[in-house]
């Protein structure tokens, strides 16, 4: 006798469909893949150097909550359509002026952090307004101003000082109250993990909820898929964005602080590069380049990569020079699996 199996009902097929679509949606799909396989890279070629162990990784979650705070940020401007080039010179402009106000000109450390606030609004307001202003594409204006404000720092920081480089910030007054919250260490077991790991979850959740739970992450999704179609449904297009590059401002100004604070001092270079490898985190978190799609999440997951190479090519006994190959092929490769992820996803919904 033979038995037969009845197909799956179309009621069954549709739930499969359903359930394997929306996997392929998630725009972090690849970079916790990326994750999983990295790490497991890493275990297998320096967890006995290290790399298991709670200080392995207290050190490449602290570099990638360092990278992770700027990549929270630039994924949703990229996600609102926009690129912020100008956050790396924000950070050492931000380091800079707490460090000269505090120490140089003795102002009260929590005043001069105040400042340093006012002083990366200002400049995020002024990205946005002059890419709404003019047209130009923000990568332009950006460029521009991060030129403009490291020029600007440097050559500021010398003629007050003659030196690009200051310290002794911890003589402010007001540093051990900064120090806890900006600079504290948690001790679990032999390891110290930076407060910073902690600023940077919170971050993380506060940029997810943003994106997925409310009216301002419809928006920038809205105006990242289409400025014209989002001004037609009543987005306000130009206040959406101002304030998308306010927010990455607001983030390069936390990273400086926090580093201004943890090492008593700022440089007038710190930050330098920073800016693409937020973007790069970014993409590789699943972001497009071209706006309307993408991840907070994702871009966690793509500093977390980050750091774990940095971090893993220490314990494996790599020269730290070839840092910046793993992440160029690291970025390509991403870039890739998203491609097709995406095409995956597409033919589901056919």
């Amino acid at each position: 006798m033979t038995v037969t199996t009845a197909p799956p009902s179309q009621d069954e097929r549709l739930v499969q469909r359903s359930f394997l679509t929306q996997l392929l949606n998630r725009p972090e799909l690849g970079a916790v893949a990326g994750t999983v396989v990295v790490w497991i890279f890493f275990v297998i070629v320096a967890g006995n150097r290290g790399f298991l162990s709670l200080k392995g990784a207290a050190t490449y979650l602290e570099v990638a909550a360092e990278l992770g705070i700027l990549a929270v940020a630039v994924a949703l401007l990229m996600i609102g359509g926009e690129f912020d080039l100008s956050i790396g010179s924000i950070v050492g402009a931000v380091g800079m002026t707490i460090t000269v106000l505090a120490v140089h000109f003795g102002w009260p450390l929590w005043l001069a952090i105040f400042a340093s606030l006012i002083l990366a609004m200002a400049v995020g307001y002024f990205n946005g307004w002059m890419v709404m202003r003019t047209g130009l594409p923000s990568f332009i204006i950006t460029l521009g101003t991060l030129f403009i404000f490291r020029g600007a720092t440097i050559g500021i920081t010398r003629a007050l000082t003659g030196r690009t480089q200051l310290g002794h910030l911890d003589d402010a007054v007001g540093y051990p109250l900064a120090k806890t919250i900006f600079a504290h260490d948690f001790v679990i077991g032999n390891a110290k993990f930076a407060i910073s790991i902690f600023w940077w979850i919170g971050i993380v959740l506060l940029g997810a909820y943003i994106l997925r739970q409310t009216q301002f992450g419809n928006w920038i999704f809205g105006v990242g898929g289409s400025q014209v179609a989002a001004r037609q449904v009543g987005v306000p297009v130009r206040r959406v964005k101002i304030i998308l590059f306010m927010m990455t401002a607001g983030a390069a100004w936390l990273l400086a602080t926090i580093q201004a604070v943890n090492f008593t001092g700022s440089d007038t270079l710190r930050g330098t590069g920073s800016e693409f490898e937020a973007i790069i985190a970014a993409v590789i978190g699943g972001n497009l380049l071209t706006g309307g799609y993408g991840s907070v999440i994702g871009a966690a997951f793509g500093a977390l990569i980050f750091g774990i190479v940095k971090q893993g090519i220490v314990f494996a006994g790599v020269d730290a020079d070839w840092f910046q190959v793993f992440m160029g092929f690291m970025l390509l490769i991403a870039v890739l699996i998203n491609n097709f992820i995406r095409q995956k996803a597409a033919e589901t919904r056919r």
